[in-house]
């Protein structure tokens, strides 16, 4: 069975590029993301780390910690590190998870518990490690996204989703395209007579969809 939206992720200890961790006590009360990724030196992948790299001050600021995993060895992700930063023209100073037991990639059901990597492979033996993971501090999985080899991650809208986890913890939820800054919309299960004293001012359009400004 796969891991759903609120399930507590896997607790497991694992090697990195920066030494060992156990992952609730890395993620500790921040939030944290983890994306995965099927080879190291692989040109989408690089692009992709790049753009993790390059938004170094945009997680700190979210109180947000980012962490790769990869089925290759502790010594590839260093070497890679250096082609990552070279492109990016920014520190890739997040941990690499080597995965190459693939405990990790089972965990979080990116491989079947059968799967293996067989001598001289290729990125397709673990394409389906290509996932992203946004983790809450109290370790629930909170959203989660898959792509496909051939399609680079769009960085951008992961931010954008984490902000609106980020404002869904003050009790309202984020309309289609949100983006902070922009109304957001009081749940149904609110009253209006407690949406005016959690909120005052709101907009009705319909008595199921209503807007306010987003909280502080």
């Amino acid at each position: 069975m796969g891991l759903r939206i609120n399930d507590v992720v896997p607790d497991f200890t694992a090697e990195t590029d920066q030494g060992t961790i156990n992952f609730h006590d890395w993620i500790g009360d921040s939030w944290a993301i983890l994306f995965s990724h099927p080879k190291d030196f692989t040109p989408v992948c690089t692009t992709e780390f790049s753009a993790v790299a390059q938004l170094n001050d945009e997680w700190a600021k979210r109180n947000t910690k980012v962490i790769g995993v990869s089925v290759d060895s502790a010594e590839d992700h260093r070497k890679w590190k250096k082609d990552i930063e070279e492109y990016g023209k920014a520190n890739p100073g997040f941990p690499i998870i080597a995965d190459d037991g693939l405990a990790v990639s089972k965990a979080f059901d990116m491989l079947p518990a059968e799967a293996y990597l067989p001598d001289g492979r290729t990125p397709a033996d673990s394409a389906t490690v290509r996932s992203v993971f946004i983790i809450g501090p109290d370790k629930q999985l909170k959203l989660s996204m898959t792509y496909p080899m051939t399609v680079g991650r769009n960085f951008a809208e992961i931010l954008r989703a984490l902000d609106g986890l980020q404002m869904s913890g003050k009790g309202v939820a984020t309309p289609a395209n949100w983006v902070p800054g922009e109304d957001v919309i009081i749940p149904p299960s609110v009253s209006d007579e407690e949406a005016t004293a959690k909120f005052g001012e709101y907009e009705t359009i319909f008595p199921y969809l209503r807007k306010t400004k987003a909280p502080e």
